[in-house]
């Protein structure tokens, strides 16, 4: 894994001045990725396994852990199911495997995002810091915000069926996409949400700056929710914002 940091600015890094843990037995791919960070902003902690992990945490707390999947003990996959017994610190998964079953089972008990080797240092950090802006929206929202029902403009979204109401109490259909999208945007109303953040959060994995479809995905989503106004707003050369009121109960 090479990579040229020579155009990184650690001013241009949302994340810069979070800790981020490394946790990987190879030392190679250890020192590049913490170098890496390190240049990027980041305060970086390194361990090896899951002993030096525990140690590392025992030493203060982080913003996010970047897990590697094989590990000498106990694995990524047992040390992410032990962490979220106790502790909701993001978790971004490293693993040599390409075998979905594997990533699954990782987002299945807890990691929030997951990069197969070898990869692009570059989207690793794209990647961190996604996870880092999901996890502060989330901690922006009060208990209440978490409820299950979610109601705007005389519509209402049961995120427990995962079902949508209009305002004649119709149900519309939503796609998985759209419902993502729409709770997205429910999520942090009155905020602009950039194309990257819209189409990482709906379908797990970093925009590049040609790709288009989040456009698409809003304009089917306007086409459904907007027959009395305009929710969705176009802010231009930024994103998309929410207009409407959103309350939760």
């Amino acid at each position: 894994m090479e990579y040229d940091n020579s155009s990184v600015d650690p001013r241009q890094n949302p994340g810069a001045l979070d800790t981020v843990l490394v946790v990987d037995d190879d030392g190679q791919i250890l020192q590049l990725v913490a170098k890496f960070l390190r240049a990027s902003g980041f305060h970086v902690r390194t361990a090896r396994n899951g002993v030096e992990m525990a140690e590392s945490l025992r030493h203060g707390p982080v913003d996010l852990i970047v897990l590697d999947l094989m590990l000498p003990g106990a694995n990524g996959l047992d040390l992410c199911r032990d962490l979220r017994r106790t502790s909701t610190v993001p978790v971004v998964m490293l693993t040599a495997k390409g075998d979905d079953v594997d990533r699954i089972i990782g987002l299945e008990i807890g990691a929030d995002d997951y990069l197969a080797k070898p990869f692009n240092p570059r989207e690793l950090l794209a990647r961190i810091n996604a996870v880092l802006r999901r996890s502060r929206l989330r901690a922006a929202q009060p208990e209440a915000a978490r409820s299950r029902t979610i109601a705007f403009a005389g519509w209402r979204l049961d995120t427990l069926k995962r079902e949508l109401t209009n305002p004649a109490g119709v149900v519309v259909d939503l796609s998985a996409g759209e419902y993502i999208l729409l709770l997205t945007f429910l999520e942090a109303p009155q905020r602009v949400l950039t194309r990257e953040y819209l189409l990482d959060a709906a379908r797990n994995r970093v925009s590049d700056s040609f790709d288009r479809s989040i456009d698409v995905q809003v304009s089917r989503l306007r086409r459904k929710i907007e027959s009395a106004g305009e929710l969705i707003k176009t802010v231009r050369g930024a994103g998309y914002l929410f207009a409407a009121d959103v309350s939760r109960g």
